[in-house]
């Protein structure tokens, strides 16, 4: 048929039989939008943002610092869970505040009793579950455990990759793993206890008095503990920080000029859903 005697081409699949199926219409790229609803981030975001990754590097540090002075035989178990003890009392009333109440300070505390009990009483099992597996697959796992825990921690941000269960999990199973290389079935005990502080309850708290001067302090105390521990873990841990809190808000900041999406009618059409119509 004659270009000249097709009908006007509209944006409607069923009138258009006369043109070809990858015809594009010289107005099909008027309606082309680029960076739609785009927003820039200056560093200072970026580095705020960033910050809440580092804290919780700190407290995977702070957690493995732990385990380093039960492994060694640096403090005694009853020490550790002593402070812990202690720490998870001032976060309880700190998270409860002026809504606090006697009934809920007696649930609460059953609840407390009971995770103190069963993990005693399993603590043998956990503490020998491992024992046919070698310390370098122990700690390798661990390691890996804690990643998975770093990459889907909540940290504030709606994302597809966000799981709370896998993050708890992954760090618990990594915190079993590390228990089963400590000397006695209380040490093991008091490991885990820690870790469900750390993980479980620490993350609750953190999220509602999170602040930059409380991230400056837990890292002060890692820089402090690395020191003694080790020089290179110290000079490990510095780098990692820099990377997260200085490099990677530089580098993101950098290509937000790259930035380049388009929006136009092939996109997805979305339905609007008013009430009342």
């Amino acid at each position: 048929m004659d270009r000249n005697q097709r009908k006007p081409w509209k944006k409607n699949l069923y009138e258009n039989s006369d043109y070809e199926d990858n015809y594009t219409d010289p107005s099909f790229l008027q309606e082309l939008k680029t960076n739609q609803n785009l927003r820039t981030y200056t560093f200072y975001e970026a580095f705020l943002g960033a910050s809440r990754l580092s804290q919780q590097i700190a407290n995977v540090t702070t957690f493995l610092i732990v385990f380093y002075y039960l492994y060694t035989e640096g403090v005694s178990p009853q020490n550790i869970l002593g402070k812990a003890s202690v720490g998870t009392i001032i976060g309880y009333f700190i998270y409860t505040g002026r809504n606090l109440r006697l009934s809920s300070i007696i649930e609460d505390s059953k609840t407390a009793i009971a995770v103190l009990v069963f993990g005693y009483i399993f603590s043998p099992l956990l503490h020998t579950l491992t024992d046919s597996v070698s310390t370098d697959t122990i700690f390798s796992t661990t390691f890996l455990m804690l990643a998975l825990h770093l990459i889907f921690f909540d940290y504030g941000v709606s994302a597809a990759i966000v799981s709370k269960a896998i993050s708890l999990n992954a760090a618990i199973f990594g915190s079993i793993c590390l228990a089963s290389r400590l000397s006695s079935s209380f040490h093991a005990f008091v490991l885990l206890e820690v870790a469900a502080v750390y993980f479980a309850l620490g993350p609750i708290l953190a999220a509602r008095i999170f602040s930059f001067p409380l991230l400056l302090a837990t890292i002060a105390v890692c820089f402090y503990l690395l020191l003694k521990i080790s020089l290179t873990i110290f000079w490990t841990y510095s780098c990692v920080l820099v990377f997260v809190n200085l490099f990677c808000p530089f580098l993101f900041v950098r290509l937000q000029r790259h930035k380049n999406n388009i929006n136009g009618p092939w996109d997805e059409a979305i339905v609007n859903d008013f009430c009342g119509t």
